[in-house]
């Protein structure tokens, strides 16, 4: 993979000045007011009299040499201040410790309260909003953050430091803007897993007056990557209304810490986010998706009914598809408005995906990454999901990940349907090692169940578009918030 050289880099040694408004520069500048003040002084003493007092003047020599004596005393007193200042940065600079940024004494307690990635910092929490940490702050008392390392193997090798401003670690290039950190436990492939990730930076672009970051870092458990999913790379691209800047740290040496004029920290996912403030932030997406994508804003509530069946190839697909169509297309006949849509979820762009889940109100699917497309729809839209064998009772808590999100964008989870036949297992029904045989299972159908399900959902849809309850393309007369 090429990893490109950025413009940091190159202008690097030029970026590693101290700050403007560090005490050895006051100094200097008191330094020279003091002299202006001394020569103009001495010029007024030096200018040439009345006729009446051309007469030598023990005075005015007198205070002269005052003058001189200070002006040496002032110079020695302000060199040892220097000095002194020049020490005491040299001390803060050599006292800034590296840690790992993985500590893999919490390794079995990764997700308990403190976390394993820079574990001995705080998040910033206030109720209802993102956990974060934030560079500089208080709580940081104004130090920056310094990163140092660039292992993609290993995140204990990689560590992390806060310094001052005026006293950054020796060899430290200053990278400046807004840099998002990101720590995830997963990857930023999986559409799921990688959307987790993103939403906190979302909420927090929100609260902060739209602040856009002008580079991304991203780690999974403290190791670099450098890359994320297409998709979920268009969408972020999308919402932040630019190109994605993933910083690779190419031409830094393992031993030359980075430091971050402003970065913001997020190693929690959406922990701390309330429903309100999720439902915000999935607005905002949605919205900006369809502007990338040049999608209407305009509100679908002309009683038209969008049904989209969306299918998958291999495990968790629909063993009889054809089917799956016939039932749900007899019922969509039933119903003024309603037009049933079967699209494949492997092949479709970006943009085409946009568009297909903007105009449906009811989403067919089985479980899987695919179904990280439900928030695309309009709020109050329907999704009715569908399991294999076995996955209820031995899938865990991963199985209600699309019921979650459901709630978080502002939708409406019709329920679930897990097949009740599929693959024999050997051992009894609630033993682990039967979810290896389940999880390459396929869904079978149910004809009168279905029915019965599509037709209930139906009715209820239409029911809200008649009644004008579907909240439709959110902001469509004011556009997207962070416009």
């Amino acid at each position: 993979m090429i990893k490109p050289l950025l413009p940091q880099v190159l202008a690097r040694k030029t970026q590693r000045a101290h700050s403007i408004y560090s005490p050895k520069l006051s100094i200097y500048l008191l330094v020279t007011c003091v002299f202006i003040f001394v020569l103009f002084h001495i010029h007024s003493l030096r200018t040439p009299l009345s006729p009446s007092s051309l007469a030598p003047s023990s005075t005015s020599w007198t205070i002269l040499q005052n003058w001189q004596s200070l002006i040496i005393n002032t110079t020695l007193i302000l060199k040892n201040y220097t000095n002194q200042i020049d020490s005491i940065a040299l001390k803060l600079q050599q006292s800034v410790t590296f840690l790992p940024l993985i500590d893999l004494r919490y390794a079995d307690t990764a997700q308990e309260g403190q976390t394993w990635f820079m574990s001995s910092m705080n998040d910033t929490y206030e109720k209802g909003e993102v956990q974060h940490q934030q560079f500089p702050s208080n709580s940081s008392k104004g130090r920056l953050l310094c990163i140092k390392g660039q292992d993609n193997h290993d995140g204990a090798r990689n560590s992390y430091a806060l310094a001052w401003p005026e006293a950054l670690p020796k060899s430290a290039t200053l990278m400046k803007g807004l840099t998002y950190i990101s720590n995830n436990h997963y990857d930023y492939d999986n559409l799921w897993h990688g959307l987790s990730a993103m939403v906190p930076f979302v909420a927090w672009h929100i609260k902060n007056d739209c602040a856009t970051p002008k580079q991304w870092i991203l780690y999974h458990w403290g190791e670099l990557r450098y890359t994320m999913g297409s998709w979920l790379k268009n969408l972020m691209e999308a919402t932040y209304s630019g190109t994605l800047n993933i910083q690779t740290f190419e031409g830094f040496g393992d031993d030359e810490p980075v430091c971050f004029e402003k970065a913001v920290v997020m190693r929690h996912n959406v922990g701390g986010l309330s429903s309100e403030k999720l439902i915000k932030v999935f607005d905002l997406i949605r919205c900006k998706a369809r502007i990338y994508c040049k999608v209407s804003l305009d509100s679908n509530v002309d009683g038209r009914i969008g049904m989209t069946i969306l299918t998958r190839r291999g495990t968790r697909s629909f063993r009889n598809e054809s089917e799956m169509v016939r039932i749900f297309s007899g019922e969509c006949r039933k119903v003024k408005g309603c037009r049933l849509v079967v699209a494949p979820s492997n092949n479709l762009t970006f943009c085409e995906q946009v568009q297909l889940m903007s105009s449906t109100d009811i989403l067919i699917s089985p479980h899987g990454a695919q179904l990280a497309n439900l928030f695309l729809m309009d709020r109050n839209s329907s999704v009715m999901e569908f399991f294999p064998k076995g996955w209820l009772k031995l899938a865990g808590v991963g199985q209600f990940v699309f019921q979650w999100m459901a709630s978080w964008s502002g939708m409406k989870h019709r329920g679930t349907w897990h097949d009740p036949d599929g693959a024999h297992c050997p051992f009894s029904e609630d033993d682990r090692r039967c979810m290896t045989l389940y999880k390459k299972g396929t869904i079978g159908y149910n004809e009168t169940h279905f029915a019965t399900w599509g037709r209930n959902v139906l009715n209820e849809v239409r029911r809200l578009k008649l009644e004008g309850g579907s909240q439709g393309r959110l902001n469509s007369s004011h556009g997207c918030i962070c416009a």
